[in-house]
């Protein structure tokens, strides 16, 4: 009989690392071009995201809790500063100005006082302020929802990991296009990265 994923790292991998002292909920890329159905980019996973991370929105804004909205922005036309990314996965062209996919999911729409960092890369992390904004801050902990799970969510984790944040994952907050990369990216997360949680354990925290 094959051994499973969690028997094998079990004693090894996944070790908790639990909250610290002060956190900041990171929104990843809730934009429209996930949830419209027939659009490229449509994650059915990313829609039940959406519907959970307006609730942990509501949470956050009602704890004074920092909030960091990210979205993804293109020079229209030669799509220069997508670099090699944007070859690799040209799907990403819907995401310039003006594009109806490429603006907020209405449940997560950013308030006017909210950050909105933008981004051309997988990681809300590389090329952005966002390591100086958290730390500025005091922030020591990411709670993290967004979309997608195999790929701005998981990017962003390990980055955020390396620049010293304990990243939670809010498991029903993030989505991906396919049950399959969605799971296994969340047991890497979970095994080397950050906690993986659920929306219940996170909205708790906040309320302290």
């Amino acid at each position: 009989m094959s051994e499973s994923a969690a028997s094998n790292y079990a004693g090894v991998w996944g070790n908790r690392i639990g909250f610290g002292h002060k956190a900041a909920l990171l929104v990843i890329d809730f934009m429209k071009g996930y949830t419209t159905e027939g659009a490229p980019l449509y994650a059915p996973g990313v829609v039940a995201a959406v519907r959970l991370g307006g609730e942990l929105l509501q949470v956050a804004r009602e704890t004074a809790t920092p909030i960091i909205h990210t979205n993804i922005r293109y020079q229209p036309g030669s799509f220069q500063d997508g670099g090699m990314w944007v070859k690799k996965a040209p799907v990403m062209r819907d995401m310039v100005e003006g594009n109806p996919l490429a603006e907020f999911c209405a449940e997560v729409t950013p308030r006017e006082d909210e950050l909105v960092i933008t981004k051309q890369y997988a990681s809300a992390f590389f090329g952005t302020s966002l390591a100086p904004t958290l730390h500025s801050q005091g922030v020591d902990t990411l709670i993290v929802i967004g979309c997608s799970t195999s790929g701005c969510v998981r990017a962003t984790a390990v980055d955020g990991v390396q620049h010293g944040f304990r990243v939670m994952v809010v498991r029903d907050g993030v989505g991906d296009r396919h049950e399959g990369p969605h799971e296994a990216n969340l047991f890497d997360i979970d095994s080397k990265y950050g906690d993986v949680i659920d929306s219940g354990e996170a909205m708790a925290w906040l309320k302290r």
